[in-house]
């Protein structure tokens, strides 16, 4: 169980290609994938991956920490917990049991626009594992003594994941600066004080709300063919009545940003201070064509890794930093977030780190990206998203994210010919969305005087 929420602070490369809105034929041979609807409503994505006899089973629910409701927050993943407290049919814990039993992988996690469960097993076990993920989307069984204990647990998760972490407290203060009204400020696994309320009642009223067949996605990647697992999900998911429409995401707009916000945060336990700024941007399906694309390869090309701009310039040729770079996140329903950061040299303070990361965006402004640039940053993309295919559970994932967030199969597979058609004058209208009014600054300071 996990919250799906990576800092970028640890230079780590985006993990999908962005989804973006519109349609597009791949340029490069992507995966082959149907895509079909049960009579309830479910979606149902299959990816045949026949290089080994093992398959990735994922469900994808339409609903993430972004939809708890004003003063619960932190039930999404607290839900995605209590799913493993067993059902009606079966016992806490013998699913867990089964899928380690017959040697496979289990997880699940939980993230501002969906929540997802996996488990990756021989492909003979997916009817197994189909039956008893069906099972606990309409039968949970949730007692106050089940419930409360795993309360605790989740506190205790806070605890270790944030109130003992100055660099993920920092995070979870820009957040909350940069969207002021979207629920999107609020953490993913929730306030403290919140999750301190959450009980058996909120659980079942925000599973009965979201968990059904008309709001999930079944994705299954692997050794295996459309018409089976058509047949697996008719015998199992397929028996799940339908309820209806699915349910709406209620969520506030965030106001247009007016402000440039600072947040600093000095600790003791702070050993090296870090520089951040998030700047409020549109995402896939937000922003106008081709704008999410044009962010990507800006992004890539301004902070994605060591021959990024930041880093040639303030961490090879001026030495201000130890590490610098940039991300932007495409895929969210609403509005999104391109990051900048850097870690300062020794004896370099955070504010000189920042006229120098101000200095390489000014000259990003006033130069502009050249067409090899362009195209060097998008066939870096393209060929990273191509390497990444190499993994039948990146694959689930990609299309899995894509239909939760509201985009299509399509989308996805359009993905790298959107990427390919960005041009210089997309990247420099990009350039628009990094202004400091709309974004905020984060400082994380060593405290000497606590230390």
């Amino acid at each position: 169980m996990a919250l799906s929420n990576s800092s970028p602070q640890s230079g780590s490369a985006q993990e999908t290609p962005s989804v973006g809105a519109g349609e597009g034929q791949a340029s490069h041979a992507g995966p082959r994938v149907d895509h079909f609807k049960l009579e309830n409503g479910m979606d149902v994505v299959v990816i045949p991956d026949h290089r080994a006899p093992v398959v990735t089973h994922m469900v994808w629910y339409r609903n993430g920490s972004a939809d708890d409701p004003r003063g619960k927050s932190g039930i999404a993943h607290f839900l995605e917990h209590l799913m493993f407290k067993g059902t009606h049919k079966h016992q806490q814990g013998e699913f867990s049991h089964l899928v380690a039993e017959l040697g496979g992988q289990e997880n699940a996690f939980t993230s501002y626009d969906f929540t997802a469960y996996f488990q990756r097993v021989a492909r003979e076990h997916l009817g197994v594992v189909m039956e008893f993920e069906a099972d606990r989307m309409t039968n949970l069984n949730l007692t106050d003594e089940v419930v409360a204990p795993e309360r605790e647990v989740v506190l205790e998760e806070r605890r270790m994941r944030t109130e003992a972490d100055p660099a993920a407290q920092l995070d979870e203060a820009l957040n909350a600066a940069l969207f002021t009204h979207h629920s999107y400020g609020v953490p993913i696994i929730g306030w403290g004080h919140e999750i301190e309320t959450l009980d058996r009642q909120d659980a079942l009223a925000y599973y009965n709300r979201f968990y059904t067949p008309e709001n999930a996605i079944l994705v299954v990647a692997g050794d295996i063919e459309a018409p089976e697992v058509e047949a697996l999900a008719r015998e199992t998911y397929g028996k799940i009545p339908a309820r209806g429409e699915a349910p709406k995401r209620n969520r506030q707009r965030e106001p247009e940003p007016r402000a440039e916000r600072i947040v600093k945060l000095a600790d003791a336990k702070v050993e090296q201070p870090q520089f951040e700024r998030i700047y409020l941007a549109p995402s896939a399906h937000t922003g106008q064509k081709g704008e999410s694309e044009a962010l990507d390869v800006l992004s890539h090309h301004l902070g994605g890794g060591q021959t990024s701009l930041m880093f040639r310039r303030l961490v090879l040729e001026r030495k201000l930093a130890v590490s610098a770079g940039a991300y932007y996140y495409a895929d969210a329903v609403d509005e999104s977030r391109f990051y900048v950061y850097g870690l300062p040299a020794e004896g370099v303070s955070l504010e000189e780190l920042e006229r120098g990361v101000d200095d390489v965006l000014a000259e990003l402004r006033r130069d502009g990206m050249s067409r090899e640039d362009v195209e060097r940053a998008s066939t870096r993309l393209v060929a990273d998203a191509v390497y990444a295919q190499d993994n039948q559970t990146s694959l689930a994932r990609w299309f899995g994210a894509a239909l939760a967030n509201g985009g299509t199969v399509q989308d996805v597979l359009g993905w790298s010919a959107r990427v390919e058609a960005v041009t210089v004058e997309d990247v420099a209208k990009a350039m628009k969305w990094l202004q400091k009014r709309r974004a905020v600054t984060g400082y994380l300071l060593k405290d000497e005087a606590a230390a």
